[in-house]
């Protein structure tokens, strides 16, 4: 009668137990992702912050700046020239003041005005930000079609296919972007004329651009897939099916590839940030419509409300992308949620 009676106090406290961990689990996930986008936030303030005492400390009174680009006329202006201007635009007010009414302003999605177009800064980038953004998607899929057929060929195999494999990765991952838009299009589209000279935004105008963000990408995704790969090779698994009879070619398609994948698709959400910011520079280059005509113009006329408006959306692309891969996979693996 006694262990009776004493069992059902003893099933009663496991049944709390297996209750309040799931709780714990749960409120220590939140607590993660509440960590995670806390970060984030906290890195977008930097950055909007930055921006703007950048812009302000840069050479070159900002009242004659909009006057010379509004009249067409660069000449000195006199003070009684300038007051109002400084008035309109709060120019004449402190640093901090300036600070506050600027955060303010984005805070409502008020990016400016564009002193030299003339027009609300977020409409400037409504109508670029597509042809940048379909570039850097573009690119992406072509630096995993580049890089997955040659960790295939040449990862998991001979020491020394693999070191020239993983050196090949090292020399793309360290080119400069510049230099290989360049050398694309002086080869490809001014020597042997497969392509124009001044990019658009149509399927031939995009190759050389894509190609330009792709090759330095598909080394570091290449480099991410091999590290993985060759581990992976080790694993039990391997051995098991190939012991089926599965041929090494198909053990290394089907399972080996698979596992490797994992962290070149985190490095993706990072890349599409990266890419980004990267195709400011290669739209310059090949003269393509986007964001970069539209930063570099901004950056010479000293535009300074688009510039950061500009600036501050790749920031925050850049920064809501890496965000959703880390809540992602702070959700799906839990090993992560001991760690984050």
């Amino acid at each position: 009668m006694s262990e009776l009676t004493s069992s059902p106090p003893q099933n009663s406290a496991a049944h709390l137990a297996n209750v309040a961990m799931p709780r714990s689990r749960t409120a220590l996930l939140l607590r993660r992702i509440s960590l995670r986008i806390a970060s984030a936030l906290f890195v977008l303030w930097g950055t909007i912050t930055v921006t703007f005492l950048v812009l302000s400390v840069l050479p070159g009174d900002r009242a004659t700046i909009l006057l010379n680009i509004t009249s067409g006329q660069v000449i000195e202006r006199t003070p009684a020239e300038l007051a109002p201007i400084n008035a309109q635009y709060g120019f004449d007010k402190p640093i901090v003041e300036q600070y506050l009414h600027y955060f303010w302003r984005l805070l409502h999605a008020d990016f400016g005005f564009s002193f030299e177009l003339q027009r609300p800064v977020v409409h400037i980038i409504a109508e670029q930000l597509l042809p940048t953004f379909t570039l850097a998607i573009a690119a992406l899929l072509l630096a995993w079609i580049i890089a997955i057929p040659w960790t295939l060929l040449t990862a998991g195999r001979n020491r020394r296919l693999a070191a020239f494999g993983s050196a090949v990765e090292t020399i793309m991952a360290g080119l400069p972007q510049y230099w290989i838009g360049i050398l694309l299009l002086i080869v490809f589209a001014i020597g042997l004329r497969w392509f124009p000279v001044v990019g658009g935004t149509s399927l031939l105008g995009t190759v050389l651009p894509a190609i330009t963000l792709a090759i330095p990408l598909a080394g570091f995704i290449g480099h991410a897939i091999r590290g993985e790969f060759e581990r992976s090779m080790q694993q039990p698994f391997v051995l098991s099916a190939r012991a089926r009879g599965m041929s090494l070619a198909g053990v290394r398609l089907r399972h080996v590839l698979r596992h490797a994948l994992i962290p070149a698709i985190t490095l993706s959400g990072w890349a599409i940030g990266n890419l980004l910011s990267g195709a400011v520079l290669v739209e310059a280059v090949f003269a393509r419509p986007g964001l970069g005509n539209v930063l570099v113009n901004a950056v010479s006329n000293k535009d300074f409300a688009l510039v950061s408006g500009i600036v501050i959306l790749i920031s925050f692309l850049y920064i809501v992308i890496n965000l959703a891969v880390d809540l992602i996979y702070l959700i799906v693996d839990p090993r992560l949620r001991g760690r984050a």
